[in-house]
């Protein structure tokens, strides 16, 4: 399958240090490879270092596209990947993170820290909000996401979400299935607000509705 005809742009959110273990870094070298190989242009934080760094690398060692988008700060601080196809530079953080949600045409999170999970949250929320319907998928190495996983699913045990909107995140350990899953993925509608069950039927409380 030619997944650039499906994605030409792909967002990848992962970490700017390395993990324990090596199975990390030889994840992002090989999803680099396989960015470069599928000619997908990889749009990432712009940085240098760690999976950041290993990732971007990868993807220019094996002859495909870059394009690096960061603050004004991090630059400065010297952690901007200077080897890139295009390096855009921006005011602040959030609008680094509008940028990048603008140019992907689907997103992946690798293992990363905390700021990879509010990247990974925030477009998943937006798929929630019918902001957008762009495949959002997890690489899931060595479980590295497992509890994140599994804290999605504690939201919808307990009523905050939608079951549905577990489908709102393909999952894979392989770089390959993960972009079948997303090739293939259709974005399915679902009712965010919900009448809680313990509320008594004759409760005027309200459920807001898409329109």
């Amino acid at each position: 399958m030619n997944y650039s005809d499906k994605f030409s742009h792909i967002v990848v959110y992962c970490g700017s240090n390395l993990g324990n273990t090596p199975a990390y870094r030889d994840a992002a070298y090989a999803l680099g490879q396989a960015f470069a190989k599928h000619r997908i242009t990889l749009v990432y934080g712009g940085g240098k270092v760690g999976l950041m760094g290993v990732l971007a690398d990868s993807i220019m060692a094996h002859g495909g596209a870059s394009i690096g988008v960061i603050p004004q700060f991090l630059k400065d601080k010297e952690v901007a990947h200077q080897g890139l196809s295009e390096l855009i530079t921006t005011c602040d953080m959030a609008t680094r993170k509008l940028k990048m949600i603008e140019l992907g045409k689907a997103f992946i999170a690798l293992p990363g820290g905390i700021g990879t999970y509010e990247e990974l949250f925030e477009v998943i929320s937006l798929a929630q909000l019918r902001q957008h319907n762009k495949p959002i998928g997890v690489l899931n190495i060595d479980g590295f996401f497992d509890p994140l996983l599994k804290l999605l699913e504690q939201t919808a045990e307990t009523d905050f979400m939608p079951a549905s909107n577990m489908n709102l995140v393909c999952v894979a350990n392989t770089i390959d299935d993960l972009l079948h899953q997303m090739a293939n993925y259709q974005f399915v509608e679902s009712q965010k607000w919900v009448k809680p069950k313990w509320l008594a039927d004759d409760s005027d409380y309200i459920v807001p509705k898409f329109t």
